[in-house]
């Protein structure tokens, strides 16, 4: 890691300047991309050990619950809260005040989530038929996913210490250490199913355990770092410190604002669990090809913007002069997200959408997983591919009001999308009068359109507020954008053999193919912009 860990003082912080956010997302990238191919090789693992069954549906759902509450502690509706409030204490008070909110914060949502774990634990019977109810058809079933939810779920209070110490780090422009910290989640799980799991009985035990050691390894590797800046919290608890106030009132809502599509995702678990065996795991099989360029490009933007949004929304209450300046600042760094999420949305949707059962196979048809859990993750992963730059435009497009502390919008906005999801859902999935029983597809296919009224409902919000910036420079790059898409789905959908083949092919056959695709396929797209004009440069700051 090449950031130099030196104590922090208010006149050494440097704040995170426009042209530093494309670095910054780079490094966040870099780490990403790390922990999400190791967490591709994590799925490969699990396929080959547990496939898509019923042992394999009951630990994802104990894994998906706690895992779901990191997503909003970790990387969204905290955050997202808590750092324009770290922002604006550092602008006010320095580090001294720093510390005295990190010391609250720690204390208080520490204590929470321990209350939390612990009556979980202690009901983990209910909570597994709230979460899964379509497992009471299978007793043995839903007891095993009670008994994984009482070894996974600590891990929901040791993550989301961690997301709370990478909080911190990001808003000291630490961004690297927080970004690898997840890659330990991955080789904890990789670990447990090679050395563990041959010497339990049932399997999934071993992957649980996994899951509750990596908690604690992600924990104990921040806390040197924070030591670093002088920031290690003694936890306190005080429930009436106004900055801990301060963010739990801006906290509540950002639940859902800034969560919804993870929310849909866990509806989609609760109402796979009434449909065959299988559509629990089928789900989560295709959901993490789409998690690949959201968590590896979207979320890594919104980590990097959202310490600049703060600290420019700050600067909006100065003189008329930096005020002006940093209302510009601010919206030019939003439509620099946008822009850098489409060029990377929309052509991992076009290969995904081509590549569904090549990448499926390449990947997890190995030892329990079949040819025909292929087929069926094949169709859910083309139905969220769907709404793949709706889930990344909502990443970026959040930070946007939460950075001026106005939740209402958003989460106005994410109940509706909400409530779109949960009446799309039943009929899509269910065969009612005209409509197709689309079975865990139907899951899928809601989840995406709810995503993309989401996305629409808070690029509108941002409009109307006329936060966004103005360049009408980009016009000329979307039709570059169309001509990279048409370029690379011609060699894609040109050079992919057929479903048969993969099936047939062995894995360096396999794997040599895919790569040769990826690599000419991104090739052909890059090109194909270059010819028309678009160029690095282009991306390298919000300025350009």
């Amino acid at each position: 890691m090449a950031e130099q860990l030196t104590p922090q003082t208010e006149s050494s912080t440097e704040k995170q300047s426009p042209r530093g956010l494309l670095h910054s997302s780079v490094v966040v990238g870099s780490a990403t991309m790390t922990s999400r191919v190791l967490g591709l090789l994590r799925d490969v693992v699990l396929a080959a050990l547990v496939g898509a069954g019923s042992n394999a549906d009951a630990f994802f759902v104990a894994f998906k619950i706690p895992n779901f509450l990191r997503r909003l502690f970790a990387e969204g509706a905290f955050a997202q809260a808590f750092i324009p409030v770290l922002a604006e204490t550092r602008e006010q008070g320095g580090l001294q005040a720093v510390k005295e909110l990190i010391d609250r914060v720690a204390g208080v949502l520490g204590g929470t989530l321990l209350l939390l774990t612990a009556l979980t634990i202690a009901v983990a019977p209910v909570v597994a038929l709230i979460f899964a109810p379509g497992f009471s058809k299978d007793p043995a079933k839903l007891a095993l996913t009670a008994e994984l939810i009482r070894v996974t779920f600590p891990y929901l209070f040791l993550i989301s210490m961690t997301g709370f110490a990478g909080a911190v780090l990001n808003a000291y422009g630490r961004f690297a250490v927080p970004a690898f910290t997840p890659v330990l989640l991955n080789l904890s799980l990789i670990a447990a199913a090679v050395f563990l799991a041959p010497m339990m009985q049932e399997p999934v035990y071993a992957l649980a355990l996994g899951v509750l050691i990596a908690g604690f390894l992600q924990l104990l590797f921040q806390l040197p770092f924070l030591y670093g800046l002088e920031l290690l919290p003694r936890p306190r608890w005080d429930t009436r410190a106004a900055g801990v106030r301060r963010i739990v009132v801006l906290m509540v809502p950002a639940l859902f604002g800034v969560s919804v599509s993870q929310i849909n995702l866990l509806l989609d678990t609760v109402l796979a669990s009434l449909l065959p065996a299988g559509s629990v795991s089928w789900l989560y099989y295709s959901d993490r090809l789409t998690e690949l360029p959201l968590g590896v490009f979207a979320i890594a933007i919104a980590t990097v913007i959202l310490p600049a949004l703060s600290s420019q929304q700050a600067l909006m209450k100065s003189s008329d002069e930096a005020s002006a300046k940093a209302r510009e600042d601010f919206g030019n760094t939003l439509l620099w997200a946008i822009r850098c999420v489409l060029f990377i949305a929309l052509p991992a949707t076009l290969a995904l959408l081509i590549l569904a059962e090549p990448i499926l196979t390449t990947l997890f048809q190995y030892g329990a997983f079949g040819a025909t859990d292929v087929e069926k993750a094949a169709y859910s992963l083309r139905a969220y591919t769907l709404g793949l730059a709706a889930f990344m435009l909502v990443k970026v497009l959040a930070p946007g009001f939460y950075a001026r502390q106005n939740m209402k919008t958003p989460v106005r906005i994410g109940i509706i999308a909400m409530v779109a999801n949960m009446v799309l859902n039943p009929l899509f999935i269910f065969p009612l009068m005209w409509w197709f029983d689309l079975g865990h597809v139907g899951l899928a296919l809601a989840t995406s359109l709810a995503a993309w009224l989401n996305a629409g409902l808070l690029y509108r919000g941002l409009n109307k507020e006329q936060v966004l910036g103005a360049q009408p420079t980009y016009s000329g790059q979307w039709g570059s954008l169309t001509a990279g898409l048409i370029a690379m789905g011609g060699v894609l959908w040109w050079l992919t053999p057929e479903t048969l083949w993969w099936l047939n092919a062995g894995i360096f056959q396999r794997v040599s193919s895919m790569a040769g695709l990826v690599v000419l396929g991104a090739t052909a797209y890059v090109v194909a912009l270059a010819i028309f004009g678009v160029r690095f440069r282009h991306f390298r700051s919000p300025n350009q």
